[in-house]
């Protein structure tokens, strides 16, 4: 495009000199030829500009993220005269449209208009604009280009996506810690005994069987049973720009609902913990109480004044944790004062995970984990198959 305005004030400057030198109606015949050329071109812009249309609609502005949904978007020619070229520019930072490239332009003759059906897939929670962000209209000579955006877009509502995990990997090799047994304020012990553990507390081992056997034996407890399993979530925002924060956010939250429903499918009651102007706990036993915890979590705000340490304290000041096996931090930066915490809990027999979801080196404090102080590092865009 700039080669060929180059071309044509070349080509105006020799009108120039032709006029000046040789004088003719050929010479002002080419000087007002070329003169003219330009401002046709930019008088078709204008009439594009204002003539143009658009429509785009979202089969619901609710989606959720990662799951594709109907979308489609007309461009219409009304008038009497051809669009060369339309552009049509997209919000990419955050969704994607299937089958359609981004940058791609469009020639409409007069009464025509292109149709186009597809779907639209949203990457991450939020409130954010998709579909089409801006047209780009170029004159017929492709001398002048004008982008301008689109008066009514669409914002859709994206609520964060659920994984199923089939393992924790995690935890894998305690997976007997996940039985529903009781751990702790059990009414009535009986006599049937178990392998240990890792993780069993030492009063629950039967010393008899143990030393007739020769391997630790446990007793298996039956009576009133106490949430063993505790998850607390940072909702403190960590940057201004939403292309830092959306992605962020979206795969801490998309973090905290794969465990919940992990457990909630093996109807396995947890504790929810997270802090929103204040403590929030939530209790979760099975998929129904999750159905309700989903909607509350989609609502959850992220805000910069937010102190997971702060939360964590009041969690363990108040006693949401006395009966804690196992315990996941999901977090995005180390805290000294939550590692502390996980000291607390393994030291009183449970076992604590520290998830954090960064894309930062976590290898230095990788190697700090042990059988009870486990450390996962998530990275930001990554699949949780496998890695959680």
């Amino acid at each position: 495009m700039r080669m060929r305005r180059w071309i044509l004030l070349v080509l105006w400057l020799l009108s120039l000199v032709a006029i000046s030198f040789y004088g003719g109606a050929v010479s002002y015949g080419f000087f007002f030829g070329v003169t003219f050329v330009p401002v046709v071109a930019v008088v078709y812009l204008l009439c594009v500009y204002f003539r143009f249309k658009i429509y785009q609609k979202l089969e619901s502005r609710n989606v959720v993220c990662g799951q594709p949904v109907p979308y489609f978007f007309v461009l219409q020619n009304d008038d009497h005269f051809a669009f060369t070229s339309v552009g049509v520019r997209l919000f990419s930072s955050f969704s994607f449209v299937e089958k359609l490239p981004d940058g791609m332009s469009y020639e409409l003759l007069p009464g025509d208009n292109y149709t186009f059906e597809t779907k639209l897939v949203c990457k991450y929670r939020g409130e954010y604009e998709v579909g089409v962000k801006e047209i780009v209209i170029t004159d017929f000579l492709r001398l002048f280009q004008v982008s301008y955006r689109v008066p009514e877009t669409i914002r859709a509502l994206v609520l964060p996506k659920v994984v199923r995990l089939s393992e924790l990997y995690c935890i894998a090799d305690v997976q007997a810690l996940l039985q529903r047994e009781t751990y702790r304020a059990q009414t009535e012990p009986d006599v049937v005994v178990r392998e240990y553990v890792p993780g069993d507390a030492l009063k629950q081992i039967h010393w008899k069987v143990t030393a007739r056997e020769r391997k630790l034996k446990v007793r298996n407890r039956t009576g009133e049973e106490k949430a063993g399993i505790a998850i607390l979530c940072d909702t403190k925002r960590y940057a201004d720009d939403n292309r830092e924060y959306l992605p962020l956010e979206n795969k801490m939250l998309e973090t905290l609902l794969a465990l919940t429903v992990y457990f909630a499918q093996r109807n396995m009651a947890c504790d929810i913990s997270y802090g929103q102007r204040g403590m929030v706990r939530r209790h979760v036993e099975d998929l129904k109480d999750f159905d309700v915890f989903y909607r509350q979590v989609s609502g959850i705000d992220f805000a910069k004044e937010e102190s997971v340490e702060m939360t964590g304290r009041q969690a363990m000041t108040g006693g949401v944790w006395q009966d804690c096996r196992i315990l996941f931090f999901v977090l995005h930066v180390w805290s000294d004062a939550l590692w502390e915490m996980a000291e607390q809990i393994a030291a009183s027999g449970g076992i604590a995970v520290l998830c954090l979801v960064t894309d930062e080196n976590m290898d230095a404090y990788l190697k700090l984990g042990s059988m009870r102080k486990r450390v996962v590092a998530l990275p930001v865009e990554a699949e949780l198959e496998g890695k959680l």
